[in-house]
């Protein structure tokens, strides 16, 4: 019996959720503090917001059966969204002006360690 569209959307739900803890975890290890999870502003949302020394990470989690698949599915219009969250969440924390940048992305898998990319894309004015 094929699963229903609604077990389909549950099931990638929890995969997500499992594919952000790990990643949370990875970044730890690796020195970062975790300023938020799943970001939402009405310009968009970002998954990971974290920081190590004088950089935020605003972090895109995508989790998919392959790193080549997770990395396709990264779009022009969603990297467009999380700059716009970005922005959205600066502005809710000036003590974070004076740190840069940076956008990231993880790749999971549903084996093996999350992938982490550091500055994957800058976003462009317009």
């Amino acid at each position: 019996m094929k699963p229903s569209a609604q077990s389909r959307r549950v099931a990638a739900d929890r995969f997500g959720r499992w594919a952000e803890m790990r990643c949370v975890w990875r970044l730890r290890l690796a020195g970062y503090r975790v300023l938020a999870r799943r970001f939402r502003s009405p310009a968009g949302e970002i998954d990971i917001v974290a920081r190590r020394g004088g950089v935020v990470a605003f972090v895109e989690v995508k989790a998919r059966a392959t790193h080549d698949q997770a990395a396709f599915a990264l779009t022009e219009s969603q990297l467009r969204r999380i700059a716009r969250a970005a922005e959205a969440f600066a502005a809710r924390h000036p003590a974070l002006h004076d740190c840069a940048w940076r956008f990231d992305a993880m790749l999971v898998t549903p084996r093996g360690w999350p992938r982490h990319m550091t500055d994957v894309w800058r976003p462009t004015n317009g």
